[in-house]
């Protein structure tokens, strides 16, 4: 059967069209409809029927495209844990795309089964068990409460994963795996702990002015004789600064060096002496005087942290921040977000948890920022604030563009925006008093698309711009074009019939 020229536009559109039933978006996992697969299983909602075909479909590229598809409840995406595909293993672990910073989290079962998971006899090369398990790792599927869970999980593959994070374990934990009946778990313990042995840090530390030299010197347990010689030489001061464990007498000394950004480090400690603190309160170096005063004493390390992941960086910078980061209870957010210091309110804004009257408090702030965090991370910022934020920083818009919250009616004041994303946008509004007909030709291909998806065209109209290349994709995803008109679109690029086999 001859096919159209148009066919992979048609396919692509049919692919996004929200209205399409499930027998249509059936008909695009044969072969022949190939290059509508990620629109299709990747980047949109879909129907359970459909999402069982695919969980169960032959070709590997369908089912890792469903395991990377945001649209997809984390339960239905779980199912392909157990895929005979390690590739298909590990776009599961990888996460959702486009990569953001909050995603949903994995059922626990689905994330023990990644976590545990073994190498089979002939496994695939490509990618290993551990390697999956390392990039659900950084994936931000695991919540933080199944992490503080692993310690005392009855599996001790998890028990021993959990000594991985020795230093966030209470004593009584750290206590408990060093004395697991595991062996494997143990001799976990007995690894990390050395995280917290001075004398073993030492021991490990390299040679050469590396990066595991420097993370060695910024998180773990320093001895003496590492200190002095840092200091002695003037090297890695920085991280010493940063470290939780560097001795109290090697602080002061820090906290006058000549480099601000090593006394902005000292300035941002939880263990600051009140005399430290002051002195650096008063300090010739803005930053250093603004991390010193901008907390009080007592503070945490967690809420350093915090602050630590917005200071200096703009709100478009920071984006949405990953659930496991977010450490701090609710409770010192929302003071944060009654703070005079914007730094303080922006640190405020990152929190899903704020009360709504909070919101609403940061909500009409007067700094930018602030209302940008709020925007990418609070599930209930209002759709102004959203809208302001995806008008403002072009970087975050596919993110946004995965918000609820983000209007998608009311646009018609955008129609004739300088930005061609923001136009798209207002295209594709439903509640438009005339159809967006000026924007067919509009030089930006993004803008066209979504005019010509608009379901307030005529459909005559449609039925034209199904036949221009440059509209073709936008049409075939108009929600108005009935079911039979779909159906008779995958005709003609040639796809087996709905009922065929």
């Amino acid at each position: 059967m001859p096919t159209s020229p148009l066919m992979e536009p048609w396919l692509r559109g049919v692919a996004a069209n929200s209205s399409a039933p499930s027998e249509v978006l059936l008909r695009l996992l044969d072969t022949t409809a190939s290059t509508a697969w990620t629109a299709l299983c990747e980047q949109r909602e879909l129907p359970a029927d459909v999402v069982d075909a695919v969980t169960a479909h032959p070709r590997r590229e369908i089912r890792r495209a469903l395991a990377r598809n945001r649209h997809v409840a984390p339960t239905q995406r779980g199912r392909l844990v157990d895929d005979a595909d390690a590739r298909v293993r590990g776009s599961l672990a990888g996460g959702p795309r486009p990569r953001f910073g909050r995603v949903e989290a994995l059922p626990d079962d689905v994330l023990e089964t990644l976590l545990t998971a073994q190498d089979a006899p002939g496994a695939d090369p490509i990618l290993s068990a551990a390697e999956i398990g390392e990039e659900l790792g950084f994936s931000g599927q695991i919540p933080s409460s199944f992490r503080r869970r692993m310690a005392g999980h009855t599996n001790p593959g998890l028990r021993a994963r959990s000594a991985r994070m020795w230093t966030g374990l209470s004593p009584a934990q750290r206590e408990a795996l060093l004395a697991d009946p595991d062996p494997a778990v143990r001799d976990a313990a007995r690894d990390h702990s050395r995280s917290l042995d001075p004398a073993a840090m030492e021991a490990d530390l390299p040679d050469p002015d590396c990066h595991h030299r420097r993370v060695l010197l910024t998180n773990y347990a320093v001895s003496r004789t590492v200190v002095d010689a840092c200091l002695a030489e003037d090297r890695n001061l920085w991280g010493l600064a940063h470290n939780p464990y560097t001795p109290a007498d090697a602080v002061l000394r820090l906290a006058r060096h000549r480099d601000p950004r090593i006394r902005e480090r000292i300035a941002s400690r939880a263990d600051l002496d009140p005399s430290t603190l002051a002195e650096l309160s008063r300090d010739t170096n803005e930053t250093v005087r603004m991390r010193a005063r901008i907390q009080a004493l007592p503070r945490t390390w967690e809420q350093r942290d915090a602050i630590d992941r917005v200071a200096q960086r703009s709100a478009e910078d920071v984006g949405p921040v990953a659930e496991m980061f977010l450490e701090p209870d609710t409770s010192w957010y929302s003071t944060c977000a009654r703070s005079e210091h914007p730094l303080l309110r922006r640190v405020a804004a990152t929190c899903p948890g704020l009360p709504e009257a909070l919101v609403d408090l940061l909500a009409d702030d007067p700094d930018t920022d602030v209302r940008h965090l709020l925007a990418y991370n609070h599930p209930l910022a209002p759709a102004k604030t959203v809208l302001d934020a995806f008008i403002a920083t072009p970087r975050q818009r596919p993110y946004l563009l995965t918000l609820a919250q983000l209007p998608r009616t009311g646009l018609e004041d955008f129609l004739g925006h300088e930005d061609p994303e923001v136009r798209a946008l207002a295209a594709a509004d439903t509640t438009l008093q005339q159809p967006p007909v000026h924007l067919l030709t509009d030089p930006d291909a993004r803008v066209r698309l979504a005019a010509a998806g608009n379901p307030l065209l005529p459909a005559e109209l449609v039925s034209t711009l199904l036949q221009d290349p440059d509209t073709a994709e936008g049409a075939a995803a108009n929600p108005s074009l009935s079911a039979e008109r779909l159906h008779e679109l995958l005709d003609l690029c040639g796809l087996p019939a709905a009922d065929a086999p």
